[in-house]
């Protein structure tokens, strides 16, 4: 199924508070994926909307890799972060998730720099940052983390969870891992498992970082200077695989940068090359390098077809809606279709779209009705039956 394009950009849900749950103190800590104990382990989360009465109208929002807890709504100016969520134009009343309807929530993911837990949070053990000490982490870290989020807030059942990108990882693995807690599941713009040509740029981001000398082998917090480069050229990297070449070329095309020559030199030319630039240095100003890594090692490791309960193992009963874009050639469609295939073999309820556009991978958190139009639709489903 292919939809057409439509735009929209209705009204922000207004002020919004982040919040924190600590949880996992010594000597109840976390048993992570790998084995490796953590603990204390803070988790930053939002929450918009009102939990009913019969707490049955619960959606958790998975974010991407980069991302936070911040996807709707904005913060008091004070906080010299008045920008709206990342997913503003889909969250709030009247809108795809309505919350005049659900209680929505959102979680930063474990191994962040955004709030939650990482490896620039103080190590309790060196009242330092853990560095490269943090242990590893997976995809399913992050969802156990989140599940613990929501006993805290006494839900036990979601009506839907829905994410793109990695956020649609985090939405295959609660299925996997929790199928009697999931009503139904919105994977966008995601995959079972990477592809080489993921894990290959996954790796040229990472290597940009490490060879950065400011990185000193992860240790770089408390000696006033970063890897910023490297994590520049990361970003860099990373923001090429989430365009797509219509979109770049409609954009930027071979248009240069304040010039009506080349400068025969190394600067700047071409106006897609300042653009990267911008993004790069952007993105050092909020984020953290190892950070970049962990979470990159996390996706890469992530496989919904090679483990001993695999996706199409669990018990039919949750109902999907699998969306893809036509461009994003991160996650291709054939992605998508291959998990459409496999949950349909499995005996499981799969609804499937494919929405024509052509602004690549990042597609999901451009403001689109089609979107909005079609969660929303969905959802109302699934709250009736």
């Amino acid at each position: 199924m292919t939809i057409a394009t439509g735009q929209g950009a209705p009204a922000s849900i207004g002020i919004v508070e982040k919040r924190f749950h600590r949880f996992a103190d010594p000597p109840d800590t976390m048993v992570l994926e790998s084995g490796t104990r953590l603990g204390p382990i803070t988790v930053a989360f939002e929450t918009w909307g009102r939990l009913s009465e019969g707490r049955d109208n619960a959606i958790l929002v998975a974010h991407a890799f980069s991302g936070d807890a911040h996807a709707a709504g904005r913060y008091p100016g004070e906080s010299g972060d008045d920008k709206p969520g990342w997913w503003d134009f889909l969250i709030g009343p009247g809108k795809g998730i309505d919350t005049d309807r659900y209680f929505v929530i959102c979680a930063n993911i474990l191994g962040s720099c955004m709030g939650t837990t990482g490896p620039s949070s103080l190590n309790p053990a060196t009242g330092r940052p853990y560095g490269l000490d943090f242990p590893m982490v997976t995809i399913g870290d992050m969802v156990e983390t989140q599940k613990r989020l929501l006993d805290h807030l006494g839900i036990d059942r979601l009506l839907t969870v829905v994410g793109g990108s990695v956020g649609g990882m985090q939405v295959l693995e609660w299925c996997r891992r929790y199928p009697r807690v999931v009503r139904s599941a919105i994977p966008i713009a995601t995959t079972m498992r990477h592809s080489a040509l993921a894990i290959a740029f996954n790796e040229i981001a990472r290597q940009a970082i490490m060879a950065d000398p400011n990185w000193q082998g992860g240790n770089y917090y408390d000696t006033g200077r970063r890897p910023d480069l490297g994590l520049a050229v990361a970003r860099m990297v990373g923001h090429v695989t989430y365009l797509s070449d219509e979109a770049m070329r409609r954009k930027f095309g071979r248009r240069l940068q304040d010039k009506n020559d080349f400068s025969f030199g190394f600067n700047a030319d071409f106006q897609v090359e300042s653009y990267l630039r911008h993004q790069g240095s952007k993105f050092v100003r909020r984020f953290d390098a190892n950070s970049l890594l962990y979470i990159t090692r996390a996706a890469d490791y992530f496989d919904m077809t090679q483990r001993p309960d695999p996706i199409d193992s669990a018990r039919p009963g949750i109902k999907y809606l699998v969306i893809s874009y036509s461009s994003d050639w991160l996650y291709p469609t054939y992605q998508a279709r291959e998990l459409v295939r496999r949950l349909k073999r499995a005996g499981q309820d799969v609804s499937f779209c494919e929405i024509e556009a052509d602004c690549g991978h990042d597609a999901f958190l451009i403001p689109d009705e089609r979107l909005s139009n079609l969660i929303g639709g969905f959802l109302h489903g699934i709250a009736a039956a």
